[in-house]
């Protein structure tokens, strides 16, 4: 592998382990286009890697502040407003569980598919992405529908002579629920599958379990952090033979790629989920994924 092809390689991580249309899928199709040959699975993991420093300088306030709730609670020195930090730690956990035994029951199975087996997980990414999206839009306007009500009843009492009391329960930050953080590891699990995007799976997961749009981007990434580190460490073993079949220069040109693409990819993706259009991307997969089962 030459040094330009592993920059290619890791701008395209870079931007496709954000963007949900599965990094591990376009790798592989972009391996089989230069004819790279079997390259090892720990320089796909070299390149998450990089990614992953992607997210811990995008959401190191969040990180620092989930940390110092962790710690606080270990010393038994909690405050009353780490109660939501709290749960979305303890969804973290239970998430990141099912994650790993999903990903260690499939690890083996995973091996024996081919480029169509991606190709056809780019059409269940985009169904779960147009899915998620259109419960989470009626979902959106069941409460809206609510908010009026509850308004107009609220004024209603008021011109009667009562006072209206403005509840702040509504507006009060909340964690992810553990049950939430299960289904969500669930849907992590199932993103190791080729062509079926990580972060697609489990932002559509997310929403799927009635986390917002906002909570559900961030929750996706901060639960990538351990499954991330966990593939490196299963994958320690194929160092050297992935030093003789890539090299050093590659791997270190590629990772740099990857994770100046990633800051901007995450970016991109966050305001993305803010604005609810993630079924933008189906009709890009479902293309490529019909192109790919055609030349493939």
């Amino acid at each position: 592998m030459s040094v330009i092809e592993g920059i290619l390689l890791g701008l395209l991580q870079g931007v496709a382990e954000f963007l949900p249309v599965s990094s591990s899928g376009h790798l592989v199709i972009a391996q089989e286009l230069f004819d790279l040959g079997d390259v090892p699975l720990l320089f796909d993991v070299f390149l998450h890697l990089a990614t992953l420093g992607a997210v811990l300088l995008f959401f190191r306030r969040r990180i620092v502040r989930l940390v110092q709730v962790a710690m606080r609670w270990i010393c038994r020195r909690s405050l009353p407003e780490d109660s939501a930090d709290l749960q979305t730690i303890l969804a973290l956990l239970l998430g990141t569980a099912v994650t790993a035994v999903f990903g260690l029951f499939l690890s083996d199975v995973i091996a024996d598919f081919d480029d169509e087996a991606v190709c056809i997980g780019f059409f269940i990414t985009s169904g779960l992405l147009i899915f998620s999206a259109w419960l989470e839009r009626r979902r959106q306007k069941k409460c809206a529908g609510m908010a009026a009500t509850a308004s107009n009843a609220g004024s209603g009492e008021t011109g009667a002579g009562g006072t209206s009391g403005s509840s702040s329960d509504g507006a009060m930050a909340t964690g992810v629920k553990p049950l939430q953080g299960l289904g969500i590891g669930l849907a992590q699990g199932f993103g190791v599958m080729p062509g079926i995007s990580r972060s697609g799976s489990t932002i559509a997961g997310a929403l799927l379990c009635g986390v917002g749009r906002e909570q559900a981007g961030e929750f996706s990434f901060l639960l990538s952090i351990p499954a991330i580190l966990g593939a490196f460490i299963l994958e320690l073993d194929d160092l050297g033979e992935m030093g003789d079949a890539v090299g050093v220069a590659p791997v270190l040109a590629g990772c740099l790629a990857a994770f100046v693409a990633g800051i901007f990819a995450l970016s991109l993706l966050m305001k993305i989920v803010r604005r609810g259009k993630l079924e933008w991307f189906a009709a890009y997969l479902i293309p490529a994924g019909i192109l790919g089962l055609i030349f493939l």
